[in-house]
């Protein structure tokens, strides 16, 4: 693409420049040229070793991959450099979540960044809630949910609304009426947000999110499988498998099971962003739990060490 073609020209005329290096190792991320972007990514580092946030992308990319060992090690590095920094402390610790489904070291760094730290809380408060869901532990989601003010939770390109959130919350506490309410308001916000980018998958696959928790089974399986047509991994090798996550996540919510194992065993092929520990402990894959084919792809991701134990 002509961005790659401008950023080898500044590499050539600009050769210690740290942040062609960086952007240049972002794009081919996206383009599924993993390797040649962690290729780059470390020349950037290798030029501006203290950059933390280069390293974090280093990180990101090997927890992509399912290289969780690697992944560990450059967030070392990092902290090594910055062992106050609130985000590299959570990435580290939510690495035994995603790999072993353990969550708690995520547990009780989250507690320590509570204790010392409370400002930074906002910067971690997408795995604060993860952790929180996954423990089922109501009170802590809110708390967590409360620190993200008025954003929304990020899940790569994809944003989910507080509102939607708030349902998520209120079904598992056991309150429908609530859970609804909080879904209505969600789907007339979210639906505002489609209106001005119709053709965006990641605002549409959360519109198909939310309308698959109202129950709206032919607009949110259309709107997911609409998501997965626009946004395809050739275009987008992290946001890409996303999106059919998301299909798989909402089929699940309508009763779909086949075609959600269906996607599911297909977005979780690495590179993705979907984890062992997620598949295992988060409340939203609770409709396929029990399914047979949905226990055999969480599995599959399960480190090596503890496969036996998981076989009948």
């Amino acid at each position: 693409p002509q961005a790659l073609t401008e950023l080898e020209a500044a590499r050539k005329s600009l050769p210690n420049d740290p942040r062609t290096f960086q952007l240049m190792g972002f794009i081919q991320r996206r383009e599924g040229r993993w390797e040649e972007s962690i290729e780059n990514l470390g020349r950037s580092c290798a030029l501006d070793p203290r950059n933390i946030e280069t390293l974090q992308q280093i990180a990101l990319s090997y927890g992509l991959l399912h290289r969780y060992d690697e992944e560990r090690a450059v967030l070392r590095r990092a902290l090594a450099i910055d062992p106050t920094n609130a985000v590299t402390r959570v990435a580290l610790a939510a690495v035994e979540f995603h790999e072993k489904s353990d969550t708690l070291p995520l547990h009780q760094t989250i507690e320590s960044i509570q204790a010392t730290m409370p400002a930074a809380l906002r910067e971690v408060a997408n795995d604060w809630l993860s952790c929180a869901l996954a423990e089922r532990d109501i009170a802590a989601a809110r708390k967590a949910l409360d620190a993200f003010g008025e954003a929304p939770l990020t899940d790569y390109a994809v944003h989910l609304n507080r509102s939607l959130m708030e349902g998520v919350i209120a079904r598992m506490s056991g309150d429908a009426k609530m859970a609804r309410l909080k879904f209505t308001a969600a789907r007339a916000e979210q639906e505002k947000i489609v209106e001005t980018q119709p053709d965006y998958g990641p605002a549409l696959c959360a519109l198909g999110l939310i309308d698959a928790a109202l129950g709206r089974k032919n607009e949110a399986l259309e709107e997911g499988r609409r998501a997965v047509a626009l946004l395809p991994p050739q275009k987008d090798a992290v946001n890409g498998p996303l999106m059919r996550s998301y299909l798989a996540l909402i089929a699940a919510w309508v009763g779909e099971k086949d075609l959600a194992c269906q996607e599911l065993t297909i977005a979780v092929r690495p590179p993705g962003t979907i984890s062992y520990g997620q598949l295992k402990l988060l409340p939203f894959w609770d409709p396929l739990r029990n399914d047979p084919r949905f226990e055999q792809i969480v599995a599959s991701l399960a480190p090596v060490s503890g496969a036996q134990s998981l076989k009948p």
